[in-house]
């Protein structure tokens, strides 16, 4: 079964048949001098992955997500092009930067004029955020609730969450909206502390640039959370910059971030939790040479590992009868939304019941 892949070493890429090759770097050609134009540090010889040639099937990958320096020609985009495999890049601190992404093979006019139909009426576009709004709040309140459970005191997190979630319904706009989901993930943010087992206190979301191990972490889990949910965009007939919560535009698929809302608590804090609980990755990942703002490539390798590990995690769906992974989630909810807009049944974001 196809699967994700994940590159950190660097290299050229190329196809030889139906293999891929990623052969080391040329110790012979001469450095870019545009690659560190973004103030991105060089990557020593002895980072670049070795000099073991890496041979990969084409026929078992699904999507590739890039984090080394990479060297490939547009024969080889045409050929991931035509197999239909999207590439996620990210940058050298693990944000990601954008993707190639193939021309859509399951297109539908019809999903696509519904689409911008509900996105452009006011009215039909809140009625699907307030539920995307709604899904993410059950799935915050319930990671709480496991630690309630378990002694931990969030109550007054949990209290002031269900205060402003009365307002989600009664919203008269998706500004109105957004600022409620913001104000319930400040509620859920102030638990952390009394969930994580940290050696410096946990202040709050800082985002540009982070600013300690959990926001590290939380950055890092969310940018490959977007690209997951892109990639499941792309089975699909819907179009991944037409958007509901989030505004559509320029550069940037918003539709991603959309339905990453409703998985962030279930696929990204989870694991967040679990890292950091277990000592798995401690402040000793971050980059000094950034500040403390980024994590380093053990630290990358390590959520990249527990993140694919749970995305092919299955749960027991309650509706369908078999066991379905994480993807297999995500695609389902983007179907969901589909229905949606055909009008076949309303749709009702994931609330997780596992």
């Amino acid at each position: 079964m196809p699967q994700a892949y994940y590159i950190f070493r660097s290299g050229r890429l190329r196809r030889k048949h139906n293999t891929l090759y990623l052969d080391p770097p040329d110790p012979q050609e001469p450095p870019d001098p545009e690659d560190d134009a973004d103030g991105d540090p060089e990557t020593p010889p002895e980072e670049a992955g070795g000099t073991a040639r890496k041979v990969i099937p084409v026929e078992d990958i699904s999507e590739l997500y890039v984090f080394g320096e990479l060297t490939l020609n547009t024969k080889l985009l045409n050929f991931l092009g035509r197999l239909q495999i999207p590439i996620h890049v990210f940058n050298y601190h693990g944000f990601y930067t954008g993707s190639f992404y193939p021309r859509e093979g399951n297109v539908s006019g019809e999903v696509l004029i519904r689409q911008v139909q509900h996105s452009t009426d006011p009215a039909r576009r809140l009625v699907i955020a307030r539920e995307l709004v709604q899904g993410a709040y059950q799935n915050l309140r319930r990671n709480l609730a496991y630690y309630r459970n378990r002694g931990k005191p969030v109550d007054d997190a949990l209290t002031a969450m269900e205060a402003e979630a009365t307002a989600i319904d009664q919203a008269p706009d998706v500004g109105t909206l957004m600022g409620i989901e913001g104000r319930i993930r400040n509620n859920y943010y102030q638990a952390f502390n009394e969930v994580l087992r940290l050696e410096t206190p946990f202040a709050g979301r800082v985002k540009r640039p982070p600013d300690n191990l959990v926001n590290a972490l939380l950055s890092f889990g969310n940018s490959l959370l977007y690209a997951a949910v892109l990639s499941q965009i792309y089975w699909t007939p819907l179009n991944p910059t037409v958007s509901f919560l989030h505004a559509p535009s320029a550069r940037r698929f918003s539709l991603a971030l959309d339905i990453a809302e409703v998985f962030k608590p279930v696929v990204v804090d989870k694991l967040v939790f679990r890292l950091i609980n277990t000592g798995m990755v401690s402040e000793k990942h971050l980059l000094s040479q950034v500040n403390y703002a980024y994590l380093d490539e053990a630290g990358r390798k390590l959520v990249v590992k527990e993140f694919e590990e749970r995305l092919r995690t299955t749960v027991r769906h309650r509706r369908l009868g078999r066991n379905v992974s994480y993807r297999g989630l995500i695609r389902i909810e983007c179907y969901k939304l589909v229905k949606h807009l055909l009008g076949i049944e309303p749709y009702r974001a994931l609330r997780a019941w596992w």
